[in-house]
């Protein structure tokens, strides 16, 4: 553990990747970003599920991209699973809401497997670094089976038993979940290990689009 710790603090964070992702919607294009920064099995929403390699497949750049920068970051405790949120911006400059992206440090680099978002309930909070919450790690980390998070209840989702998904860390101290309703309105919740129980650290409540 110690030894994944050490290398997991070499390489480039989930925060570093995400700057880099919106730079280069900037310099290359938005969707070329998109593409450049997805893993294959990617999920994105219009509203309902699709995967990202169809959907960004022969999709064209827009004239301006968005622009977005995290103010959150949830960690597992190895440091290779993250969940980034934070504002995302019109080509204007106006803000347009908040994002969600999960990230997966493959061999070589970090690909994002989630992407999704809402609109912003207040203004965006001011520019600064990041908070990183990271995953409770030792002896009381969660082996296997591992219990996974509760499930939404009747009041917060009606679902189609397909468009649903779900992932957790390699080492199981981070764990995200997702439904989406027959109208387009969209669930998803980010658990941590706190070193006792799985810890409910973010919720997005997406109205259809």
């Amino acid at each position: 553990m110690i030894a994944a710790l050490l290398l997991a603090a070499s390489l480039p964070s989930a925060v570093d990747a995400e700057y880099a992702f919106a730079r280069d919607a900037q310099r290359i294009g938005q969707w070329t970003a998109f593409r450049k920064y997805a893993d294959r099995d990617a999920v994105m929403f219009t509203p309902q599920a699709v995967w990202a390699r169809d959907f960004l497949q022969d999709r064209k750049d827009p004239p301006k991209a968005l622009s977005w920068r995290p103010t959150d970051s949830f960690l597992s405790c190895d440091g290779h699973t993250a969940v980034n949120t934070g504002p995302w911006f019109k080509p204007t400059g106006a803000p347009g809401g908040y994002f969600t992206t999960v990230w997966q440090r493959t061999a070589r680099d970090w690909r994002w497997v989630y992407d999704g978002g809402g609109p912003l309930k207040a203004a965006p909070a001011p520019a600064g670094k990041p908070r990183v919450h990271r995953a409770a790690c030792g002896t009381k980390a969660p082996g296997a089976p591992v219990f996974p998070p509760p499930p939404l209840n009747s009041k917060q989702a009606r679902t189609t038993p397909e468009d649903n998904g779900r992932g957790q860390s390699a080492d199981k101290t981070l764990g995200w979940d997702w439904k989406v309703d027959k109208k387009g309105s969209r669930k998803f919740r980010v658990y941590l290990w706190d070193g006792m129980r799985y810890a409910q650290v973010l919720y997005n409540d997406i109205p259809p689009q």
